[in-house]
């Protein structure tokens, strides 16, 4: 049975209602020692200078080799406490594995990732005690807005230092998109809360769910209020096609989508289609398209506006599409959505090309039919609540912010997807968590 065949099977559960397996199950012992065997093991390992939180790579895959998990596992927490999301959610054939000698040798890199989740589940799995104890207690207060990657990874570093760390999340669970974005075949068990407990398990860290920054507290009230602040809200906003009909009740946000599934009890309950269109080149076009497959669509096209090889998902994500049976049309720009009534029926589309590096639209036209349409064009940073009390500086409509995450304001921090140049990426958002920590610290040090 195929990839796309078995995790179909697995799509449906007893009396009909549907869940999601993992689309990569964790490795055995067995397996990973294996792998751990295909290591070269490189002095300046570039898998480690690719890995955007710096984990020491050959080190941890050395010490699966040597049946110590544990102390892998120690090794990559110790510069990415998320490093079990990480691994399941992390584009590692774009970063450490696409770095890996191995690709040279034989074209096929060492499973970095699987061996990441090895060690980092054997650790939460069997291993009590955290990995890490809490300093002596500074008296310092920090205010956290936004319990993401970003939010934790901060919470987490400053906690260490013994400074004692309030969360304000505007969601009722923490997490993050670990929690509401991710794939539901991407993150299954509730590992995202699993994760959200570990981290918590230091000690020193509050969550304060269902508080919004701009109506439950004011920035300016959180600088006044704490020796530091750090902002990791992440985006909030969702990009229009700016087409009439946009309203639609069958032409849905891919991100709320995949969001009410992961959340719904009774997943069988939510939209569904025989013909599904996906207007978008990313990863969560990718995601929302696979998961439209695996709840019985017939017809899933993701529908792109420029070329396959400019798509933001990784041609990996693209390929893995494409065996669940999605097919990915390009050069193709939204121009009017078709419907009569509440009956949805497609899309006409312009056909686009490059004038002279520039992306124009064509008088020529192509129509696709579906009955749900899929909005997965991106968001965007809602900037009234750091812009009315403190005046944040902005670029680009984000949070400007220098090399240590340090804005404009005196004691207001902030990283991950909120702010200016942010990668969408859950490991870069951790980064950008670890390293205002540190500059936090030194702040409130001085």
């Amino acid at each position: 049975m195929g990839k796309a065949a078995k995790l179909q099977s697995q799509c449906a559960g007893k009396g009909g209602a549907i869940h999601f397996d993992d689309l990569h199950p964790c490795y055995s012992n067995h397996e990973a020692r294996v792998e751990a065997d295909r290591c070269y093991f490189c002095y300046d390992a570039p898998c480690m200078n690719a890995c955007p939180t710096s984990i020491d790579i050959p080190l941890f895959i050395r010490q699966i080799s040597t049946d110590n998990p544990k102390g892998a596992a120690k090794t990559i927490f110790e510069q990415n406490i998320m490093g079990g999301i990480c691994a399941r959610v992390c584009p590692t054939e774009t970063l450490c594995e696409e770095a890996c000698v191995r690709n040279d040798a034989e074209e096929k890199p060492v499973k970095i990732g699987h061996l990441q989740r090895f060690a980092t589940d054997f650790f939460m799995d069997n291993v009590a005690a955290h990995p890490y104890e809490r300093a002596a207690s500074t008296g310092k207060k920090i205010a956290i807005v936004g319990a993401g990657p970003a939010g934790l990874a901060c919470a987490h570093a400053l906690s260490k230092e013994g400074h004692d760390v309030t969360v304000f999340e505007a969601r009722e669970k923490s997490g993050g998109l670990n929690e509401y974005g991710i794939a539901a075949y991407k993150a299954v068990d509730d590992f995202a809360q699993k994760e959200v407990n570990f981290i918590l398990d230091l000690g020193g860290i509050s969550i304060e769910n269902g508080k919004t920054l701009g109506r439950d507290m004011t920035l300016e009230d959180l600088s006044n209020s704490y020796d530091a602040v750090f902002l990791g809200m992440g985006l909030g906003g969702v990009q229009s096609l700016g087409l009439v009909g946009e309203e639609h009740p069958r032409v849905i946000d891919a991100a709320r989508y995949i969001e009410d599934l992961r959340q719904a009890s009774a997943k069988e309950e939510l939209p569904q289609a025989k013909s599904v269109l996906v207007i978008g080149g990313g990863m969560t076009a990718v995601d929302v398209a696979i998961q439209s497959k695996l709840l019985g669509a017939e017809q899933v096209t993701i529908a792109y506006r420029r070329g396959q090889e400019q798509m933001n998902a990784s041609s990996y994500e693209q390929e893995l599409a494409q065996t669940h049976g999605v097919q990915i049309s390009t050069w193709l720009q939204p121009k009017t959505i078709l419907s009569d009534g509440d009956q949805l029926e497609g899309m006409v589309f312009n056909k686009t090309k490059l004038d002279g590096g520039k992306l124009v639209a064509t008088d020529d036209e192509v129509t696709l039919s579906a009955d749900l349409i899929f909005k997965a064009i991106g968001q965007n940073f809602i900037t009234e609540p750091v812009t009315i009390d403190m005046a944040l500086e902005l670029e680009s409509d984000r949070i400007k912010v220098d090399g240590n995450c340090k804005t404009n304001a005196k004691n207001i921090w902030a990283g991950g997807d909120c702010v200016a140049g942010g990668e969408d990426l859950t490991v870069a958002s951790v980064e950008d968590g670890k390293i205002a920590a540190k500059n936090i610290h030194e702040f409130l040090s001085a």
